[in-house]
């Protein structure tokens, strides 16, 4: 007997385990890193109008490097959000992310510290938040996941800080 193709098999298979889903940011993180360059840009063409006070320069100079960082800030700025990408499993966090250079993090859970969840004024303005990762090591030993929405933040805290808890239970000695 045939199958019938309008059985959904899909329904049938359990759903998958949210500890092995890769998860991607929010698509407002792009915003945030959008005006971050227009703001870098501002600067540079500031920078390039000061200069211009001292040294002969064309009026047109500082337009053109203001142009010029945001036609590339831009799309930079749009291919590193398809690029970033994160996964919390059983033993680790993994982090993907790099536009020219491609970085894959691994964050061992037993190596945590603490985790913290912040909102800078940029991020409330956008309704985002972030999530900070601290580890044991050497000075700066921390990740970030940026554009996360402020429950996602919470969620990746409370997850990560409840499987460091049982990781370091199973590695206690």
């Amino acid at each position: 007997m045939a199958a019938d193709p309008t059985s959904d098999s899909a329904a049938e298979s359990p759903p998958p385990d949210p500890a092995t889903v890769t998860r991607r940011l929010d698509g407002r993180i792009r915003v945030v890193w959008i005006l971050r360059s227009v703001l870098i840009a501002a600067l540079l063409a500031g920078l390039t109008v000061a200069i211009g006070r001292f040294v002969e320069t064309p009026r047109w100079l500082p337009a053109l490097v203001g142009g010029l960082t945001l036609a590339l800030a831009v799309p930079y700025a749009i291919v590193r959000y398809r690029r970033w990408s994160y996964a919390i499993r059983e033993d680790a966090l993994y982090l993907d992310r790099g536009v020219i250079t491609r970085v894959r993090t691994v964050v061992p859970l037993v190596r945590i510290q603490h985790v913290d969840s912040r909102r800078g004024p940029v991020e409330r303005a956008t309704g985002l938040a972030s999530c900070v990762v601290y580890t044991a090591g050497s000075r700066g030993a921390d990740v970030r996941i940026p554009g996360l929405t402020p429950e996602d933040a919470d969620d990746v805290r409370e997850t990560l800080k409840r499987l460091a808890i049982r990781a370091d239970g199973e590695d206690a000695v």
